[in-house]
């Protein structure tokens, strides 16, 4: 599984800007998303942090682990809940290269998550704007911030290329 844990503090050189931190983040989740690519993976990366602290990093794993729920943000999710030693991960924001589908969103609003940012839109599948959105949704008992659209053109690149190359193979 590409999860990973705790890093050690101050082991990364992570921007004081907000702004620039966003830029940061999504550029690992990025970067677990070409993992996941060069493994035969949907190329998807999720990395969830609290403030500055990485509290996990995972790319899709469906194929390699025949896992019908292995989305990156639930592996990320599940290892971070796992750092921490509890389900719950307030305080905590999750950077994903493609809007999350439902089953990801509604696993988010359980772990209490503050805020989702993401790159490309899904317009097939994804459940934070595009179809629906559970994070703002009247009936449930959380909500959460999101923001869109953040180095959205390197995510489509991404999937897009991954799909040219997948079809080329016949």
């Amino acid at each position: 599984m590409l999860a990973r844990g705790l890093l050690v503090p101050g082991s990364l050189n992570i921007p004081s800007d907000p702004f620039e931190r966003d830029i940061f983040w999504m550029r690992r989740a990025l970067e677990r998303a070409a993992e996941a690519g060069r493994a035969g993976e949907v190329p998807i990366g999720a990395v969830l942090v609290a403030g500055t602290e990485l509290l996990a990093e995972a790319g899709n794993t469906r194929e390699t682990a025949a896992d019908p729920c292995g989305h990156a943000e639930i592996n990320a999710l599940r290892a971070a809940g796992q750092a921490r030693g509890r389900g719950r991960l307030d305080g905590t924001t999750i950077y994903v290269t493609l809007e999350p589908c439902a089953m990801c969103a509604g696993a988010m609003v359980l772990a209490r998550i503050e805020r989702c940012v993401y790159a490309a839109a899904d317009p097939k599948g994804g459940f934070l704007g595009t179809l629906g959105d559970l994070s703002a949704h009247p009936g449930l008992n959380h909500r959460f911030s999101v923001e869109k659209g953040l180095l959205e053109a390197e995510s489509a690149e991404q999937l897009r290329a991954f799909f040219r190359a997948r079809r080329s193979k016949g």
